[in-house]
């Protein structure tokens, strides 16, 4: 069998028929089969045993009771039965248009990538699906954060949150995947370095039913992002909390020795802003700094970020204790709070980003050259 469609469900009985037809137009002349792995509560089972019995495209369904992992497990068990090694996974709400399947085959059948994914925010892309501008802005901020915590493994891809993609599941450690929830994409691409393709697409309104997000979602996929990249985002609040406290040291040495309060707290700002740069380079963006612009042009965006980031944010206090009548305290904290995510996210997409490839065909064949040439054996 040339491709395997991996559907997760759950309550999407009115959903299914068409899912099938369509699916069943788009891979017309393919030798492909259509897998649902169902976690529903409804009659959603029932129906695809009916649409099976009708369709000429093969049908096949898995209802599972212990529903582990959630629609990243379901995801996972349907690549393991699946017929073929070439695996498509889409939702069954058909917000994922069954009608870029030939695209997205016809991508990965160059040769050139392991991983189909479609975005809706590539070239052409759009997300007009999403229910509401708050729905868009979350979708926007969850990938900006989730972007910055793996800015190499996910430098190729603009939509790691989707769950429309191809892969091959040969490729897919399907061992050492820890699925929580949705994001199934995500938990694929950062445990292993993948060649990336991306097709775009409009995510389509809900063709029938209720949407499954939800806080508890949420919460979901903040554990998930945690869970995978916990290490580098927590040092690098630790770092800036020692700076804090260098911070605060600095500002009480200086005054004691009579310098004036604001002239200490400069230096002191400036003095931990060098600091922590040179902390992180260290312990945190250490296994980026081969792939990111020079050491002087990332000191340079970052002492700019930093300081630009206090000027903003201390008046911003100021506004919050004067009209919002907040303590200073409280504000002070929220602001921290906030500007810490903000610098985490800058640093990885701006100063550590990966250097654009400026790689011409003379460069690649002198590259080839150079890698044969220091290869070990007899010259």
């Amino acid at each position: 069998m040339d491709l395997s469609i991996i559907v997760p469900t759950y309550n999407e009985a009115p959903n299914v028929a068409e899912l099938v037809r369509r699916v069943s137009a788009a891979v017309s002349g393919v030798d492909a089969e259509i897998v649902f792995v169902d976690d529903s509560t409804d009659d959603t089972p029932d129906v695809i045993r009916e649409v099976a019995a009708a369709s000429a495209l093969p049908v096949r369904l898995l209802h599972r009771t212990a529903r582990a992992g959630g629609l990243g497990g379901a995801v996972i068990e349907g690549m393991r039965i699946a017929a073929s090694d070439l695996c498509l996974v889409m939702d069954g709400d058909l917000q994922h248009p069954p009608e870029k399947i030939p695209e997205m085959l016809a991508r990965h059948a160059e040769g050139d990538v392991d991983v189909v994914v479609a975005s809706r925010y590539a070239g052409g892309g759009t997300s007009h699906g999403l229910a509401d501008r708050t729905r868009v802005m979350v979708s926007k901020v969850s990938t900006a954060i989730t972007k910055s915590m793996f800015p190499v493994r996910l430098r190729d891809v603009t939509d790691p949150m989707t769950g429309f993609f191809l892969v091959d599941r040969r490729t897919v450690d399907l061992d050492g995947l820890r699925p929580r929830g949705f994001k199934i994409l995500l938990e694929i691409l950062v445990r292993r370095s993948f060649r990336i393709a991306e097709v775009p697409f409009d995510f389509a309104d809900r063709h029938a039913g209720e949407s499954k997000a939800s806080v508890r979602q949420g919460v979901h996929f903040l554990t998930q992002l945690a869970a995978l990249r916990f290490g580098k985002m927590s040092l690098f609040a630790v770092i800036g909390g020692l700076g804090a406290v260098a911070n605060v040291a600095i500002v009480w040495a200086l005054t004691q020795l009579g310098v004036d309060y604001i002239v200490a707290a400069i230096i002191a700002a400036e003095a931990t802003i060098i600091g922590n740069f040179l902390l992180i380079e260290r312990f945190v963006f250490s296994d980026m700094r081969g792939q990111a612009s020079g050491v002087w042009s990332r000191f340079a965006k970052s002492f700019a970020f930093n300081n630009a980031e206090a000027v903003i944010r201390i008046p911003i206090v100021a506004l919050m204790v004067e009209t919002g009548h907040v303590s200073v305290v409280v504000a002070t904290a929220v602001t921290l709070v906030v500007a810490f995510v903000v610098r985490f996210v800058f640093h990885s997409l701006v100063v550590y980003a990966p250097r654009k490839s400026e790689r011409t065909p003379m460069r690649a064949a002198m590259e080839q050259l150079d890698e044969q040439a220091m290869q070990p054996g007899e010259l």
